[in-house]
């Protein structure tokens, strides 16, 4: 047997000399230690549960089956088979410009961090300051419309095993989904206040279902259904027929782009999760590009799968159909009930997605905390001495519950109106949009000569061939706004407003406040 020379010496060492050893040997912990920052949270996380945490939070399963309806509703095959490979193509350029920049900077702050290193001295507050709230809310805003979705399928599976709309099942009220929601964000907060071991378990857990569970659906609906689309339909049909007053197809195609771009977020998560991944300035990198990659290859698949099964798109769209209007779940359910006479195979289809959207909302709050304990450990958060604190399994125990109780206010407002809730959900993905664009636009302008790369890097030219492409891509995506005409307080979209208002909220509590105290990212090596 052949011993690596590095682990022969380590095992003669004291356990505590030991320990300092294996930290030295981790060019992660070194490259914190070189940031200014003692490591505080366990490190176990490998590669692999580093990319699960990414691609669990992405999961295809949830951002597609949730916003099928808006994909079907603006352009309907055309618009979200080849508006996929467009958006998935985009963000594999925003994923390396961002893997970089993680590289060179593997905290959990992550992308609040990097604007303020990147920014330079004389802007780095306020650039820290800006992205960090858009990042954080834009989070909060991720779990809250993860969980909530969640919430609304059971529902829907209710409905469905009790009969369907037409046939006297039962409709849950919006109390009762609320309810739903807040059992679920329960679940999560307490899964995630285990130590970091039982998550990197269940984050694995999660990627190999969200794998599996799209393989088994894209092949097993269109291969039950009765009625199946032709080649043709499914690669050239464009649905006009919008019903929101919407005419001019190249904004119905660009509307369209929603569906993708909201499900391939989230995955700085990988960067949120650094300071707990061992050797994170190389493993890091490794789960952003891996997470988008793999994301695209599976979902691409998914959408191509039950989009065969796809024949009538007024009837999936109505809310008179057995599944109230939500379109994968009536897809599923009379593909079983048009081949065996009852649609029970459909309603197992949907649990197989439902617990996909469970994993996803798990892995949500366990990258929010750790972007609330960053921001906090910077003091950037009210009582930030609170949300920063870490329990006996190296756990930022408080921050785990502040963002379930934030995802469970954010949601309160779909009991006055489900278009408002709406524009929380909207903030999910134009808020980290914004997150996403700025310590990009900084590496490309203010940090082009300056910046010190990691073991990651695009080479000396890289900058210009992904850095301005992923930068424009951001500024495009949050930009989009679904609108319908005529303009009435149902139908107003109030995802401006929210945006708008986060902004104006950000900005002025700079101006009349932060900026007298915050100082950007604080180092706490010698605390």
């Amino acid at each position: 047997m052949v011993w690596d020379r590095g682990e022969k010496n380590q095992s003669s060492l004291p356990s505590h000399a030991q320990e300092r050893a294996r930290d030295s040997a981790d060019t992660g912990h070194a490259r914190l230690h070189e940031l200014g920052y003692k490591q505080e949270l366990k490190r176990d996380l490998s590669v692999l549960s580093n990319f699960a945490f990414s691609f669990s939070i992405i999961s295809v399963l949830t951002g597609v089956t949730t916003l099928y309806n808006t994909g079907l509703t603006y352009g309907g095959p055309l618009s979200f088979v080849y508006g996929w490979l467009i958006a998935g193509c985009f963000t594999m350029f925003v994923g390396y410009s961002m893997a970089e920049i993680c590289s060179a900077y593997p905290t959990s702050g992550g992308l609040y961090y990097w604007s303020a290193k990147l920014a330079g001295p004389g802007w780095a507050p306020f650039a820290s300051w800006l992205t960090g709230w858009f990042n954080i809310v834009g989070q909060w805003a991720v779990t809250t419309s993860v969980d909530f979705s969640l919430a609304q399928l059971i529902q829907v599976i209710i409905l469905l095993s009790t009969g369907g709309k037409n046939g006297g099942g039962y409709e849950a009220s919006k109390y009762v989904v609320i309810a739903f929601h807040a059992g679920i964000l329960l679940l999560h907060a307490i899964l995630n206040s285990l130590p970091i071991s039982w998550l990197s378990f269940f984050g694995q857990l999660a990627a190999a279902w969200n794998v599996l569970g799209v393989f088994v659906l894209m092949i097993l609906i269109p291969l039950v259904a009765t009625e199946k689309a032709s080649a043709k339909y499914v690669f050239t049909h464009f649905n006009t027929d919008n019903g929101e007053g919407v005419n001019s197809r190249l904004y119905i195609f660009v509307l369209g782009l929603l569906m993708s771009q909201y499900t391939l977020t989230g995955y700085d998560a990988s960067a949120h999760m650094t300071e707990e991944t061992k050797n994170a300035d190389k493993n890091g990198p490794k789960g952003i590009i891996s997470s988008i990659g793999i994301s695209i290859i599976v979902g691409w698949g998914y959408i191509l799968g039950i989009t065969f099964a796809v024949t009538n798109i007024p009837n999936l769209l109505s809310p008179d159909n057995d599944a109230g209007g939500y379109a994968i779940a009536e897809i599923f359910y009379q593909a079983f009930k048009s081949r065996y006479g009852n649609g029970t195979g459909g309603i197992v289809c949907l649990g197989v997605v439902a617990v996909a959207i469970f994993f996803c909302g798990m892995s949500s709050i366990t990258s929010n905390s750790r972007m609330a304990y960053a921001f906090s450990r910077d003091g950037a958060m009210p009582f930030s001495k609170s949300w920063h604190k870490v329990n006996q399994h190296e756990v930022p125990i408080n921050a785990v519950w502040l963002s379930a109780f934030i995802a469970f206010c954010m949601a309160l407002t779909s009991l006055g109106s489900l278009v408002a809730f709406q524009a929380m959900v909207s903030i999910a993905t134009i808020g980290l949009y914004v997150a996403y664009a700025l310590p990009i636009f900084f590496r490309v302008t203010l940090a082009r000569k300056s910046f010190s790369p990691g073991p990651f890097n695009l080479g000396r030219h890289g900058f210009l061939l992904v850095g301005l492409r992923s930068s424009g891509w951001q500024q495009f995506g949050s930009l989009l706004v679904a609108v319908a005409y005529p303009i009435t307080q149902e139908t107003l979209n109030y995802t401006p407003v929210a945006v708008g208002g986060l902004l104006i909220l950000t900005v002025s509590s700079w101006i009349l406040s932060a900026r007298h105290w915050f100082r950007g990212p604080v180092t706490n090596i010698n605390n």
